[in-house]
């Protein structure tokens, strides 16, 4: 065998190799590749279902929780009984016409607040938790808020002390400005659990 041919089957057989080395990689990468889209259609698909908000009781699918508005619950550690003497503390209610001319001041006054607040609440919220979601809860949490107003104003009518019963025009204050006040941690926690249900389901 002379030179020329030997040194051409030595280059040969090295590009052989060279060609074989190559094609080794390129089955390495597509068996990854494929492993690694087996493993995607594993995945359950990122959804939010059925989600339900109210003032008293949040609740995204099975992510529940209780809003308590005004009183944490540890605060309710310590409260065992409410009585003095064996008797009962009764709180008179105020007369049904006192009760339904204040409670349609703070709705009106409420209702003012939410078609000029709200929308900024909302947003200001979503920027505090840096959620990426559409305003379709919007819609959602306005009409919850005005289906439930009435039963709040009615609550904290009910809990006033006899002293504040006789100052309507401050006392309807406060309760408007805890009503605001009760929306906009509402509004958060709300968004919160909506938040901490797509982030747990895109993990």
């Amino acid at each position: 065998m002379n030179a020329e041919i030997y040194q051409y089957m030595k280059d040969l057989h090295t590009f052989i190799e060279y060609q074989a080395r190559k094609l080794q990689k390129l089955e390495n990468s597509v068996n990854a590749l494929q492993k690694e889209v087996a493993n995607l259609k594993e995945r359950p698909p990122i959804q939010v279902g059925n989600i339900e908000y109210k003032f008293d009781q949040l609740k995204v699918e099975t992510l529940e929780g209780t809003l308590n508005i005004g009183l944490n619950p540890s605060d309710l550690a310590g409260i065992t009984d409410f009585t003095v003497d064996n008797k009962n503390i009764q709180t008179p209610n105020p007369s049904p016409k006192t009760l339904f001319k204040r409670s349609m001041e703070i709705e009106n006054e409420i209702r003012d607040y939410l078609e000029g607040n709200l929308p900024e609440i909302y947003q200001v919220t979503k920027e505090k938790l840096k959620m990426n979601v559409d305003d379709s809860y919007y819609q959602f949490i306005r009409d919850d808020i005005l289906k439930q107003l009435p039963n709040r104003v009615h609550t904290h009518l009910s809990n006033l002390k006899d002293e504040e019963r006789e100052d309507d025009e401050n006392t309807k204050q406060r309760i408007v400005e805890n009503i605001k006040k009760e929306i906009q941690q509402g509004v958060y926690l709300f968004l919160e659990q909506v938040y901490k249900q797509t982030e747990g389901e895109s993990n």
